[in-house]
């Protein structure tokens, strides 16, 4: 597939150098757009130079002072333009361009018309003396002014427009092909994403992921395929007729630095989600091998949807940093210092946030040592609940009030993870003193393993449930222990339909489960009999 991305990407230049005509080819594509081409810091009376137009294209350049150098090209500009106007509107074939001498210094006329005074300025920036200067800018203006004036005849026009006709078909033609390649490719990734029998939830989700970030990383690079294809041709083909090819030099006047910023962005963003989409295979790559072998399928979707995610944050964080700074490359601005004095308020920031360290160090930690990942329920710091969300910063826990809790993490010592691996629901079965504790404790097993052996309940239970026998001799009677071990995060629900069971086995055996009851001893019976 990338060689046929290459071969089309070589037709479309191909196609646009073939069809280019002469006149065409003259113009400087990348023009210096900006009149002054010194830095912005320099005086006011240092000499700068601009670009004279004629059609777009470029003729010759003037030098004077910063401060009047742009005066001076727009009078130019404009002489120039009123002049070739009624030249072309004449039935001359050539026109009559001359330069006098008028106090020293060559003014240049055209067609009688005045159009601009050479100066000691525009000869040094040619490096010849001013009568050299001023016949270098009277022949190119001869020779230009012929040329603007033959393409503007109904032949070349007509000529002209064929090619146009030819560049709109060149273009379609290689829209629908990459149209049709994205539609190829579409239906590929649709069955390569249909998940093997065998294959693990958690290698499943990952594929899936992968496939979509590539499948939006192609998605763009074709939008930009189609944009650049069309918008490429468009651009030739104002550069094809005289009337429409100054729009070239204002498309890029007004584009440079909204089109350089789109790039940074799209491609900040296209390298953003290729990196999440290599994470994502490299993630796979870990699960399919024998490292986490050992860990549950719940808890390794858990760990692995950890990692994945701090790891894409900091990916995200390091190429926005890299997409800021060619953004101020873009936009002309010099890094280096900005880099040093960055590097220098960091140091600065660095020793005055020792808790933001600690904070990233221990977070690190934690997910290294895999204390915990999204999705556990944990318990820290006299609070419990479910994470929400952690990085390297902060650990975010949802509590069963449904509070947001945030804590950073320098400050997480003991965790205690209710979740991890496998959990264990810890049941005490008030039962009455009068009760024939035998049955009770049979009963309770058989209840017991009967849910063990429900389909419905049998996955979420690991081992079969264990009753320990009388654990206390509490206010409201013998104190029964159970414990069933449970998949992470199923406790809760397997202790409830156990406690529904064995009221109900309870109910239909005779067996009460007390309420607290008080004994009133009165001593005084006389007072008692009298009321």
């Amino acid at each position: 597939m990338r060689f046929r991305f290459l071969a089309v990407a070589s037709s479309i230049a191909v196609v646009t150098l073939c069809i280019v005509p002469k006149a065409t080819g003259q113009i400087n594509l990348l023009p210096n757009l900006l009149i002054p081409t010194s830095s912005n810091n320099e005086s006011e009376n240092r000499v700068v130079n601009g670009w004279v137009y004629l059609d777009g294209r470029r003729l010759f350049q003037l030098a004077a002072a910063r401060a009047t150098l742009a005066e001076r090209l727009e009078n130019v500009q404009q002489n120039l333009n009123e002049a070739s106007r009624g030249y072309f509107e004449s039935s001359a074939t050539e026109p009559k361009v001359e330069f006098r001498v008028l106090n020293g210094l060559p003014v240049i006329y055209l067609n009688n018309r005045y159009l601009m005074t050479v100066t000691s300025n525009d000869a040094a920036l040619l490096q010849v003396d001013l009568q050299t200067a001023a016949n270098q800018i009277t022949q190119i203006l001869r020779d230009d002014l012929i040329q603007a004036k033959q393409e503007r005849s109904r032949d070349f026009l007509i000529h002209q427009g064929f090619i146009a006709l030819g560049i709109g078909a060149s273009v379609f033609i290689v829209s629908w092909a990459i149209h049709s390649w994205e539609c190829r490719l579409k239906r590929k990734a649709l069955q390569s994403t249909i998940p093997a029998p065998s294959e693990a939830p958690i290698s499943t989700q990952l594929k899936q992921q992968q496939h979509k970030n590539i499948k939006e990383v192609r998605r763009r690079l074709f939008q930009l395929a189609h944009t650049g294809a069309w918008g490429s041709g468009a651009f030739v083909i104002l550069g094809l007729f005289p009337y429409t090819r100054m729009l070239q030099v204002i498309i890029l006047r007004a584009a440079q630095i909204p089109f350089a910023l789109g790039i940074v962005v799209l491609g900040t963003y296209v390298v953003i989600r290729f990196s999440y989409a290599l994470i994502d295979r490299f993630t796979s790559v870990i699960v399919s091998s024998s490292l986490l072998n050992p860990e549950t399928p719940e808890r390794l979707q858990l760990r692995v949807s950890t990692i994945s995610g701090v790891t894409k944050s900091i990916i995200t964080i390091i190429w926005v940093g890299v997409g800021i700074l060619l953004t101020l490359i873009s936009l002309g601005i010099d890094i280096v210092p900005l880099v040093a004095g960055v590097s220098v308020v960091g140091v600065a920031v660095s020793l005055a946030s020792q808790n933001l360290i600690k904070d990233a160090i221990n977070g690190f930690l934690i997910i290294l040592e895999d204390q915990y990942a999204l999705g556990d329920v944990i318990a820290l710091n006299n609070v419990s609940g479910l994470v929400e969300n952690m990085n390297l910063r902060i650990t975010q826990i949802r509590d069963a009030e449904g509070r947001l809790i945030t804590i950073p993490n320098s400050e997480i010592k003991i965790v205690a993870n209710l979740s991890s691996r496998w959990s264990r629901a810890d049941l005490s079965v008030p039962v009455a003193y009068n009760t024939d504790i035998s049955q009770a404790l049979k009963l309770i097993e058989t209840v017991a393993v009967d849910m063990d052996l429900d389909p419905a309940w049998q996955a979420q239970i690991i081992e079969t449930p264990k009753v320990l026998g009388v654990d206390n001799f509490g206010e409201r009677g013998l104190i029964i222990r159970v414990w069933i071990k449970t998949q992470p995060l199923k406790q809760w629900d397997v202790a409830r339909e156990f406690r529904r069971r064995l009221k109900i086995a309870f109910d239909k055996a005779g067996i009460s489960i007390p309420i607290p009851q008080q004994a009133i001893w009165i001593n005084d019976g006389q007072t008692l009999n009298s009321k």
